[in-house]
């Protein structure tokens, strides 16, 4: 092989190496990053120590909703939690049985034995252009019952979508 092949070979791959590092720096920038679950708050679905793979471009086109589990941006920690209430609506927990705007709320991702562990709280009206949280593992979450507050559309930095690790656990979260 000439010198000069060697040369446009090693241009091309150095092209392409190049090309690569640019898409993944996109992708990780604008489109998809990663979390780390801390702690046992939304367990059963997600467990401390899990990386998730979370949608940061979803809501740039769409709104949050129920039942999205959602990346949440506070200055010294993100938090990963579930949104229960919309904008506008009334939350209630009466006997472990969550109420939403006088309905009952079936928590299909809930066992019954969780949702026992719901304590009584509100009614609570959300604010508009805000959303409710509750951490699947209600009887040990911080959320917006209790520290977390209202969510503001701003502070959801993504859904999470797949849970990359530990390997034995690759699923789709929901």
């Amino acid at each position: 092989m000439s010198k000069m092949k060697l040369k446009e070979e090693f241009i091309g791959w150095l092209k392409a190496f190049f090309i690569a590092i640019l898409v993944a720096l996109f992708l990780r920038t604008f489109i998809f990053a990663t979390s780390i679950v801390d702690g046992d708050s939304m367990f059963p679905t997600l467990e401390d120590g899990e990386r998730v793979i979370f949608n940061k471009a979803i809501y740039m086109i769409g709104e949050p909703d129920r039942g999205d589990i959602v990346i949440i941006q506070r200055p010294f920690k993100n938090y990963v939690k579930r949104i229960v209430g919309l904008p506008g609506e009334t939350i209630e927990v009466k006997e472990h049985t969550l109420y939403i705007n006088d309905k009952v709320y079936h928590q299909d991702f809930l066992s019954k034995e969780m949702q026992q562990k719901t304590s009584d709280f509100g009614p609570v009206k959300i604010p508009e252009e805000s959303y409710f949280v509750l951490g699947d593992n209600r009887a040990r979450s911080k959320d917006s019952r209790n520290g977390l507050g209202f969510i503001s559309k701003q502070e959801i930095i993504g859904r999470s979508e797949f849970i990359i690790y530990p390997f034995s656990e690759w699923s789709f979260t929901k």
